[in-house]
């Protein structure tokens, strides 16, 4: 009964049937404007992407990024089917490289999901700086009610809560100052993050915030005033009540020295190693599929459904998934606005390991089709799913050639491997 309704209808529905995703602050918003669900809104905003403006304008707030990203993330468009509009919009290659190699991040972050799994809410390495204080789990209340008293903070807490969608330095600003400056452990921060954002992946969200943290990269990445106002026009320091003594002024060295113990020598690191997780052994011929859809492909564009367009569709909410990430309001009807464009689907709430093979048998299918992801939990069911009937997972369109990647410990050795192969359009 949730799918298809208008966006008014679908969020009292919603909050009806998920009563926690409205509780707290910012949760209970749903924008009237802004990102719709689904194949239609997503192919206008597609088409709508100037790779050349991106290259050059966006690191600015008010750049022209793509917004792709929720779409991205729930599987209604692909890392290839963006890189080769991309590629269709410029006169060569060269000239859309700095959107792809950013998709190139995203597919980095996947695969770095899928060789760690949950370790990927711990520490991957060690810090690259000593922190002056431990990090202290939970946030802060005047951070989550907007009452820093910093105007940039304030305002990105607000329209984080107000819309789910940030621009990516927006997210690093906040990050940074979280845990650099506040102390908040990383983990806090990006479980927050993923309540409210409509790209909310635990990948890309969780590993950038290790990124920001030092804990997945060579140095910590330090928020600076200088750089907030480069990047916004000065939006947020005119007229900020502590503009020339908060937490931000001065160079990145003189940062680094009030943010961490700088004569605190720290053990070496040992180079990072991730070796990614071997290529699949091609999926079991199911005649009679159940197709089941996942937070990764919600969407009549999942190679599950293209692959078996006539089959019966099953997505399944689960309950430890709302229990672990807490989506907001706004997140859920963001991905119901997406599953309303899939033919012959249900929806039911319960443990994916037993209502997948429930419906299997109810349904008198073979086993069960389900698009490629790198989520453990979805993983593990399907592990499980697996010892009753037989589970085919099916690969995405190839967005690049990984067959020479050895080691995902760091992005620029893997980019190096697959960037000639992702600069090529699909058939390329």
């Amino acid at each position: 009964h949730l799918l298809g309704l208008p966006r008014h209808e679908l969020a009292a529905a919603v909050r009806d049937t998920f009563p926690e995703a409205a509780e707290g602050p910012g949760r209970a918003a749903v924008p009237s404007e802004g990102p719709v669900g689904g194949r239609k809104a997503a192919v206008a905003r597609l088409r709508e992407i100037d790779p050349i403006a991106y290259a050059t304008s966006r690191n600015h707030v008010g750049g022209a990024v793509t917004r792709l990203s929720p779409w991205l993330r729930h599987g209604v468009l692909s890392l290839a089917e963006v890189r080769d509009e991309a590629l269709a919009r410029v006169p060569s290659p060269e000239h859309a490289s700095k959107l792809i190699s950013e998709l190139g991040w995203r597919d980095y972050w996947r695969q770095v999901h899928l060789a760690l799994g949950d370790g990927i809410r711990a520490d991957i390495e060690p810090p690259a700086a000593a922190w002056r204080t431990p990090p202290r789990p939970g946030m802060p209340a005047d951070v989550l009610e907007a009452r820093t008293g910093m105007a940039c903070v304030d305002a990105f807490v607000r329209r984080l809560h107000e819309t789910g969608w940030l621009h990516n330095h927006e997210r690093m600003w906040l990050a940074s100052w979280l845990v650099h400056v506040r102390g908040v452990h990383w983990l806090s921060g990006a479980d927050w993050f993923l309540e409210h954002l409509l790209d909310g992946d635990p990948a890309s969200n969780h590993l950038s915030w290790q990124w920001v943290a030092g804990t997945f990269s060579a140095k910590p990445y330090l928020f600076n005033r200088e750089n907030l106002e480069t990047f916004t026009s000065g939006a947020h320091c005119t007229g900020c009540g502590v503009a020339g003594h908060c937490d931000v002024e001065g160079t990145y060295d003189a940062l680094a020295a009030r943010w961490f113990e700088t004569e605190t020598r720290l053990p070496p690191r040992p180079p990072l190693r991730i070796p990614p997780v071997a290529s699949a052994p091609p999926p079991p011929s199911i005649p009679r599929p159940l197709v089941w859809l996942t937070l990764d492909s919600a969407s009549a564009t999942s190679p599950a459904v293209t692959a078996h367009p006539g089959a019966m569709k099953l997505f399944v909410v689960d309950p430890a998934w709302l229990v672990a990430e807490r989506p907001s309001l706004k997140r859920l009807v963001f991905l119901f606005e997406c599953l309303a464009d899939v033919a012959d689907l249900e929806v039911l709430v319960g443990d994916p390991r037993l209502v997948v093979p429930a419906r299997i048998t109810a349904l008198g299918c073979d086993g069960a089709a389900v698009a490629a992801t790198p989520c453990p939990r979805t993983l593990r069911a399907a592990d499980e799913i697996a010892a009753e009937h037989p589970v085919a997972i099916l690969p995405w369109p190839a967005f690049c050639d990984r067959s020479r990647v050895r080691d995902l410990g760091r992005f620029s050795r893997s980019w190096d491997k697959v960037s000639a192969s992702a600069l090529r359009p699909t058939g390329g």
